[in-house]
């Protein structure tokens, strides 16, 4: 399981240009995995024994110039698909995408900004202040366990300013997921992108048709619709004299739920149970001046309703519902990521921000606009890469963790090394994996001296560094 993990963050090394900044990376990784609270960086040179006088160095690692984003995330997709256990369905890569919402309060904290909070929970309230992320996970295992392994997990909102400064585009959450999504989908070969209702709009499948006739790359799209969608059927031939009509007479998708004598019934494995389905499927034209063809899968189980959409046209409808039904693994990997390895607990801030101001209004300028020095510019900038590197230093993380789980779950459960009142008869769980590797680190320390991760953390500890002035001395 330590050549696993060793053999994987060595694929990195290419991605740094100073080796000092690979040695920090490999700490950073191994400390989220094993970390045993959320107390920030200070957690990592506890729980690894790191010498206290390196956490300024290992603080400014996260703002260097010797490492970059984009480069890492391609990267990362590489391993990916050379180590992990991919799921696929006829051929199809699975990739899930979604956006989580997390709550910073930081007055100096780049692209914090109010966020409305959709949840069923009373005790949550309707607004936060925070950062939105969009993420990109791929479907892995198989039939008796899954994971979404995240892929990408960047900010999407409250950067429009920073983003001018760049050089970059600004685009919406939903435009902005299909890009990374299409990203992957260059590496994985072709893929389907499962997501959530609201990314079903006209910009976003805009977005999908302009990449994949530039690039070649074959990404379809399953998401959920609204209740209220309209659809419309394909223009009758058309033989007099104007402009020949786009689309046919108006369809209220949800009516048809009515027409109980078009609908079939199958039995699906669905959420890991088997349930009586009942579903109908039709091809329609979607979009206001789009007037894309969609394949529209109604389906009833359970007293519940729902509207699938896919512009994959040729897809079993079947499939297309149990592609549907793996998109709640990346709601799965959202609760790990924050809970188990505490993925979110960055406190990344600039002296050059301008205070965050709860009482703004939509009128008033943006205060990042005021702005000239280009130092300042600089290093607000920075501030971003290091929350965003951090977070992908934590996905990095969970996503080892999940490969480990689905290839040496046999090895950790005839260890007994914590008790469960209800354990897992073939695949762990990532709580169990971070417990296992939490409690083994440092006797792998000592009987995996070759390994190069290893001797990395061996080099920052406290006590070889101590080793080292008492035989100078």
């Amino acid at each position: 399981m330590w050549k696993f993990i060793d053999q994987i963050l060595c694929e990195f090394r290419k991605c740094f240009s100073r080796q000092a900044s690979f040695e920090w990376f490999v700490i950073i990784v191994i400390g989220c995995m094993i970390r045993s609270d959320a107390q920030g960086i200070t957690t990592l040179v506890r729980d690894l024994y790191i010498n206290p006088e390196l956490y300024t160095t290992m603080l400014e690692f996260f703002r260097a110039n010797s490492w970059n984003i984009d480069a890492m995330i391609t990267c990362w997709v590489k391993v990916i698909k050379k180590f992990a256990p991919i799921h696929k369905v006829d051929g199809y890569t699975i990739l899930i995408g979604d956006g989580v919402k997390q709550s910073k309060e930081g007055k100096k904290m780049p692209a914090v900004k109010k966020l409305y909070q959709e949840s069923e929970n009373s005790s949550k309230p309707n607004y936060m202040y925070g950062h939105m992320f969009g993420c990109i996970g791929v479907l892995a295992g198989n039939v008796l366990k899954m994971f979404c392994i995240p892929i990408s997990l960047r900010l999407h909102d409250g950067l429009d300013t920073i983003n001018t400064w760049k050089g970059t585009l600004n685009n919406s959450h939903v435009v902005q997921t299909i890009i990374d999504g299409f990203e992957v989908a260059k590496t994985m070969g072709k893929s389907i992108l499962a997501l959530d209702r609201y990314y079903l709009t006209v910009p976003g499948l805009e977005k999908l048709n302009n990449l994949t006739q530039k690039f070649k790359v074959h990404l379809d799209i399953i998401t959920k619709s609204k209740k209220n969608c309209t659809a419309y059927e394909e223009a009758p031939p058309y033989k007099g004299r104007g402009r020949p009509p786009k689309k046919g007479p108006t369809v209220k998708i949800m009516n048809l739920f009515e027409k109980k004598e078009l609908f079939r019934n199958e039995i699906i494995e669905l959420y890991g149970k088997k349930e009586n389905v009942s579903y109908y499927c039709i091809n329609l034209l979607w979009g206001k001046k789009l007037y894309k063809k969609l394949r529209f899968v109604l389906v009833e189980y359970s007293g519940c309703k729902s509207i699938l959409a896919s512009t994959n046209l040729e897809l079993d409808p079947i499939k297309i519902i149990q592609i549907y039904g793996y998109r709640f693994k990346i709601e799965c990997l959202f609760r790990e990521l924050k809970q188990i390895i505490q993925g979110f607990c960055y406190h990344f801030w600039s002296k050059y921000m301008p205070k965050l101001n709860r009482y703004k209004k939509k009128t008033d300028p943006e205060p990042l606009e005021e702005i000239n020095c280009q130092k300042a510019k600089n290093r607000i900038i920075l501030a971003v890469k290091a929350i965003e590197g951090f977070v992908m230093f934590n996905y990095i993380a969970i996503g080892i963790v999940q490969m480990v789980s689905l290839l040496f779950s046999e090895k950790i459960n005839k260890s007994f090394f914590r008790f469960l009142r209800t354990p897992s008869l073939k695949f762990v769980s990532e709580a169990t994996v971070v417990c296992y590797i939490r409690k083994n680190i440092f006797a792998a320390l000592a009987f995996n001296a070759d390994l190069t991760i290893l001797q990395i953390i061996r080099k920052k500890q406290l006590d070889t560094i101590m080793h080292q002035e008492m035989d100078v001395s």
